[in-house]
């Protein structure tokens, strides 16, 4: 009998790339959609006949209970968020109730409808924010330098609080940054690649940056949802770094995708202040020694192919839309 999983976010670049693996890996798959005028599912258009979406929202609790309830998974994978960093201080409140109690109200209507389904929780390298140590690693403290930072906290450390209370199997992926030719256009790397694909193609002379001494440890998202798959098949639950071991900078992210476009990015990036957030997170570089000791785990595209690979995808994406105008 196949297992079903219920993927909260499910329309993301994570929950996407979630699905396809657990499809080929036998699950009956469910995934939770907000309800929304206009539908956000370009990421799983190609899945839709072989999941099942079910409505709920993470600020209704009721939702949630007739949710796990109807669809009564072996496992769950919360990755609903507001994701984007810099919009939770234009929405700080709102960030925490989807981050913060909406994990909660999850982890509750587990609790009270069956225990004994494995939940994983998709915490966040941005916990750790004004870094107390380098690398960091599974007992590193945090230090939040934004409203989604600290709701990260708050969700990480009430999962395992549910964990220790109830005896539930709640783990946390400690995530670093994960990216993807599905990543939002609001990300830095998607925007740099889109932007790299819009100058080669014509169709832009500038990119607008903020802070491109920032060091960020990069990795494939593929490879990051291979991880919170294996996290919920141990036989003990327990949180885990995913990470590449290597941090680059904005400014390297920038030449090489530019380089790989045949471009020199100095003619085209200009400092925009604006971009520069209120409290800067300046080195994030992961520990997974445990992950790959204890789960196997390790990654499998290295930094440079990741960022070719998007912009590669950005310039056919970008070609075909300007081959559709033209046939206009």
């Amino acid at each position: 009998m196949s297992k079903r999983a219920l993927i909260t976010g499910i329309t993301g670049q994570d929950g996407s790339y979630l699905a396809e693996l657990l499809l080929d890996k036998g699950y009956e798959v469910y995934g939770m959609v907000r309800r929304l005028s206009t539908p956000n599912t370009w990421r799983i258009e190609h899945l839709l006949d072989r999941v099942t979406l079910k409505p709920a929202d993470l600020l209704d609790q009721l939702s949630l209970l007739r949710l796990v309830d109807d669809t009564r998974p072996q496992e769950i994978y919360n990755l609903a968020a507001m994701s984007f960093v810099p919009a939770s201080w234009d929405q700080p409140m709102l960030t925490g109730e989807f981050n913060a109690l909406g994990v909660t109200r999850l982890l509750d209507a587990v609790r009270h409808v069956d225990p004994s389904i494995r939940f994983y929780q998709a915490s966040s390298s941005e916990m750790f924010g004004k870094v107390r140590e380098v690398p960091q690693t599974e007992l590193t403290p945090f230090y939040p330098r934004s409203p989604y930072g600290v709701a990260k906290v708050f969700a990480h450390y009430i999962t395992v609080n549910y964990r220790e209370s109830y005896d539930l199997f709640a783990v946390s992926g400690m995530l670093f940054n994960h990216e993807s030719p599905r990543r939002g256009l609001e990300f830095v790397t998607r925007k740099v690649s889109d932007g790299v694909a819009r100058i080669k193609l014509g169709l832009a002379t500038t990119l607008a940056m903020g802070n491109l001494d920032a060091q960020r440890d990069w990795g494939f998202a593929k490879d990051y949802v291979h991880a919170m798959w294996l996290m919920l098949q141990q036989d003990r639950p327990d949180d885990f770094v995913i990470a590449t071991g290597i941090s680059h900078s904005v400014k390297e992210l920038i030449e090489i995708a530019f380089s790989h476009a045949g471009l020199d990015w100095r003619k085209y990036v200009r400092a925009d202040p604006a971009l520069v957030r209120p409290a800067e997170v300046d080195h994030l570089l992961g520990d997974a020694s445990q992950a790959r000791t204890q789960l196997g785990w390790k990654p499998t595209v290295d930094f440079k192919a990741l960022v070719e690979m998007m912009v590669d995808a950005d310039m056919m994406r970008l070609d075909a839309v300007t081959a559709r105008v033209v046939e206009r």
